[in-house]
């Protein structure tokens, strides 16, 4: 249960959306039959060693809404209450989606990322308003809007979720606390123009640490998330925090170390995502695997990561002098930690 009102909820999120937010990815049995919890706890732990304030629960990864609820319920128990759990809100439909939140935040979630499932195909901005607003009125979580060009909604506006849009939806709905800008991803026009107009009502997310690091010389942010970043140890929030804290130089100098990492990033998502509107979640499985996270295969479908990515991956993080896993790739599918 929240321990905030949705007229709270904008108070409660400049309190608590701070720091930043990395991801945590199912980990199954070996027969994908349930969920490997062991190898959740790992995770959790891992990333509150590494200095991250929360991890969104991500189940764009063929699983239940009860499934995901006990995801969420054995981060809880292993993270404490001080942690940052994102129900991420992508299942197939708003209906699912609402009955998925729910079970989550009994389990333990305290925040919501407001996806819209690839069944959702709106061709005007009052649909999309109508969901948004269903969403928010029948779950208590405080939510994080999520402009995006995955969802399509550039058939709409060119900016995806336009400012009139964003005015009209944070207007009517007291739930929605922050907003994680992506309009016109890759590049800044969407975290510019929102930080524009909405930072004094809400709290402003750039998920991107290639563009938030360096705009942290300009911009006052104080949250971050949600993304793959933790599969570069424990860089992001450490550069986050001294970028915060007026030491931005400092933040910079941790920057350039892990360019290569980043580049290889860059590459290798290119190979997929544009073209599908999808991350590959195997890839980020994978890199968190290099990392000392659990890995593991994801239960199919699934996508495939080819050999020569793997390669590149590895070879960066050791390029910029990050964590990096000794143990050959094939270890990766069977994952870390037993069930």
């Amino acid at each position: 249960m929240v321990d905030y009102t949705k007229s709270e909820a904008r108070s409660w999120a400049r309190e608590n959306f701070t720091g930043t937010v990395a991801v945590t990815h199912p980990s199954f049995t070996p027969d994908f039959s349930a969920i490997n919890e062991n190898a959740i706890r790992h995770d959790i732990l891992l990333l509150k060693e590494r200095g991250y304030a929360g991890s969104l629960i991500v189940a764009e990864a063929n699983v239940t809404p009860e499934e995901n609820a006990r995801i969420t319920a054995i981060a809880r128990e292993a993270a404490g209450p001080d942690f940052a759990l994102f129900f991420h809100a992508i299942f197939g439909t708003l209906e699912e989606n609402i009955h998925a939140a729910n079970l989550a935040e009994a389990a333990g979630a305290d925040r919501t990322l407001l996806a819209y499932p690839a069944s959702f195909w709106p061709t005007n901005y009052d649909q999309v308003f109508d969901y948004t607003k269903k969403f928010t009125d029948e779950t208590n979580m405080a939510a994080m809007l999520f402009p995006l060009p995955a969802w399509g909604f550039e058939r709409i506006h060119p900016a995806g979720m336009s400012v009139e849009f964003v005015r009209r939806v944070l207007d009517a709905m007291p739930s929605i606390v922050a907003i994680k800008a992506e309009q016109g991803y890759p590049g800044i026009p969407g975290v510019m123009e929102m930080y524009h107009h909405f930072r004094d009502e809400v709290v402003i997310s750039c998920p991107i640490e290639s563009e938030l690091i360096p705009l942290m010389s300009v911009l006052d942010v104080q949250f971050s998330g949600t993304a793959n970043t933790n599969w570069m140890g424990d860089y992001y929030p450490r550069a986050f925090e001294l970028a915060r804290t007026g030491k931005w130089e400092d933040a910079m100098e941790l920057y350039w170390k892990v360019q290569p990492a980043r580049a290889a990033n860059g590459a290798v998502s290119a190979t997929s995502t544009p073209g599908t509107n999808m991350i590959n979640r195997t890839q980020w499985k994978y890199q968190e695997w290099l990392s000392g996270f659990n890995g593991g295969a994801l239960r199919p479908p699934a996508a495939k990561l080819p050999d020569r990515f793997m390669k590149q991956l590895r070879a960066s993080l050791e390029a910029s002098g990050l964590p990096v896993t000794d143990s050959p790739d094939e270890e990766f599918m069977r994952g870390r930690v037993s069930a």
